[in-house]
């Protein structure tokens, strides 16, 4: 049975799909004011990997994720880069786009973006005041969230006390506009010199970040969906304003599960600007030292909903497990052929494995126990190639081991990472010193690779070079 963690009721539940073979899933997608950090990243990996595992089980997954192309954080970022607000959209969309595909995040089935759809949302407002479930107040309209009876369930906080916190973060004049302190807005008036506004029935404006989410989702997917997934920051007020606005909408469920990833500290403190420890995708896949397939492996060794623990050690350590992924698969891909007959102890424990894999990330999506029985399966080829595994077996090794790597996101096995610096020389000069054969030198040499933490082997093509 597949089971995930649903953050509405706090337990697993049985995994079924509104319609049979097929699943509907929402991933809130970054605002596109700068490049992504890490913690973005999490959550775009986790929720592929998920993606990923669900079409590896069968299902026909249509994937909705959006952009977030206006707010005041693109206006901000507009006037410190001069650009207007669709050039600083574009800009990072793009720069998201990119990073997602250096990390093979696999592209969305729809990729929205909040800007094209204010015509839905003016009409989704206006139906919210028509039925009675919101207010205008001077150009901004409010939901009121005294209406809606389950408003605190998905944040599983009691109502009286979010009023109260809501109360102490509003200026005065939100709080007198306001007929609740935990109102919150579905429109607001935009008369700023500048500024993109839309025009509205209420004057121009803006729609409230929370209904952006809802209306592209009932655009797209339709009233209810399987699964909405984001970070557990979102889960109070973003996600808690999408199900309350969405169920008052239609009158039906809006999202059966809700999964949400944890966070993200770097150098185990939370990441923050403030603190320094902000670490942009950007800016680690500049760094040529840095694998983004070892990097994408680091985000998603962890179960989605655990904390990830940043460090660049971290992330060496995990780059270690990779580089021993990369040795076994490239040995396979040359032993793999047609040739011979299928090892059947090969065989039999390949399919045990198979088992146990999928029993595992029917688990939740239990990447940690999936990933045990990879690198079994990973000690098993390696042990049959040395056993003189004829070429259908390491064939049926490769072919099992390619499809479960594949949703991890590692499809290519070549190094990708730049040499340290010097060791190019080093190993034209053991090159040399090899055809001299001077190889008392070339010995020497590979050892001095060796504390650069690269492994040279000798064949008769020559020599190759793999990270220790």
């Amino acid at each position: 049975m597949q089971t995930v963690y649903n953050t509405y009721s706090l337990e697993k539940e049985s995994f079924s799909p509104i319609e049979k073979g097929k699943v509907r899933m929402y991933l809130c997608g970054p605002t596109v004011y700068n490049y992504i950090h890490i913690g973005n990243a999490r959550s775009s990996v986790a929720f592929d990997t998920i993606r990923k595992y669900l079409t590896w089980r069968g299902y026909d997954v249509t994937f909705v994720s959006n952009f977030t192309d206006l707010g005041d954080k693109v206006i901000a970022q507009g006037k410190k880069e001069g650009l207007t607000e669709a050039e600083v959209a574009d800009k990072y969309a793009d720069a998201f786009l990119a990073d997602a595909a250096a990390l093979h995040i696999a592209p969305a089935t729809v990729r929205p973006r909040a800007t094209y759809y204010m015509k839905e949302m003016v009409a989704f407002v206006e139906q919210l005041l028509a039925q009675g479930q919101a207010y205008e107040v001077n150009g901004d309209v409010y939901f009121k969230t005294n209406q809606f009876k389950d408003y605190a369930v998905l944040s599983h906080q009691n109502m009286a006390e979010l009023k109260k916190n809501a109360a102490g973060r509003l200026e005065g004049e939100d709080q007198e506009e306001k007929h609740e302190a935990t109102d919150f807005a579905l429109w607001k008036r935009e008369d700023r010199p500048g500024v993109t506004a839309w025009p509205s029935p209420w004057g121009p404006g803006r729609p409230g970040w929370h209904l952006e989410c809802s209306v592209m989702i009932d655009a797209l997917l339709g009233e209810t969906i399987d699964i909405h997934a984001g970070g557990i920051d979102l889960a109070f007020p973003h996600h808690t304003n999408e199900l309350a606005q969405s169920v008052s909408f239609h009158d039906r469920p809006f999202v059966n599960y809700w999964l949400h990833n944890g966070f993200v500290n770097v150098n185990d403190e939370k990441m923050s600007k403030s603190l320094g420890n902000f670490v942009t995708i950007h800016d680690l896949l500049a760094d040529d030292r840095i694998d983004p397939q070892g990097l994408r492996y680091f985000l998603v060794k962890t179960h989605y909903r655990r904390p990830v623990a940043y460090s660049r050690e971290r992330l060496d350590q995990a780059q270690q497990e990779v580089d021993k992924i990369y040795r076994t698969m490239r040995s396979l891909a040359k032993q793999a052929g047609s040739e011979g007959v299928v090892d059947p102890r090969v065989q039999e424990q390949v399919t045990l494995q198979n088992e146990r894999f999928i029993a595992a990330m029917d688990d939740d999506f239990n990447v940690e126990n999936a990933l045990t029985v990879i690198f079994e399966a990973l000690t098993l080829a390696n042990r049959s190639m040395q056993e003189g595994a004829s070429a259908a077996t390491a064939l049926l090794l490769q072919k099992q081991l390619t499809e479960w790597l594949h949703i991890f996101g590692l499809d290519d096995f070549e190094e990708k990472r730049a040499l340290p610096d010097g060791a190019k020389a080093l190993l034209e000069k053991r090159a040399a010193a090899r055809s001299a054969k001077d190889f008392e030198e070339s010995d020497r040499l590979r050892d001095e690779l060796k504390t650069m933490g690269l492994l040279v082997k000798d064949d008769r093509d020559g020599q190759s070079v793999e990270w220790l």
